[in-house]
């Protein structure tokens, strides 16, 4: 499956954009999904434009956990949660450093962010 494609990524998008308008957002990494026992579960890290010149971006953590199989199949928990904001210059040291500690084989892949709430849309609409 493609990265922060699916269920899961279609419905966090949608909590996201309850949250944080999706035209503001300049920036989408989507890091592997867990699977583990009955659930799934995915990180996003988002960052949007700050400041008249741009030069700094506020940065989001997005997450979500999605029960696949068993009684509560469907059950969705979702979180979205501002952890700063920088300079541009510093995001590659950030994305870095959060994949570090996630102590993951596969780093974040950069996913465009338009492309993922048109889909997150177009699964609504079905």
């Amino acid at each position: 499956m493609e990265p922060g494609k699916g269920a899961g990524w279609e419905r966090l998008a949608m909590k996201v954009a309850e949250t944080i308008p999706a035209a503001s957002i300049d920036g989408l990494w989507v890091f592997p999904v867990l699977r583990q026992d009955q659930r799934e579960w995915g990180t996003a890290v988002l960052t949007c434009v700050e400041g008249v010149e741009g030069e700094r971006r506020r940065i989001y953590t997005a997450r979500y956990m999605l029960q696949v199989k068993g009684k509560e199949r469907g059950k969705f928990e979702a979180s979205v949660e501002e952890v700063g904001s920088g300079p541009v210059e510093q995001l590659p040291t950030l994305l870095h450093d959060v994949h570090q500690r996630t102590d993951d084989e596969v780093p974040p892949v950069e996913v465009d962010a338009a492309t993922w709430f048109a889909a997150a849309a177009d699964a609504v609409s079905r």
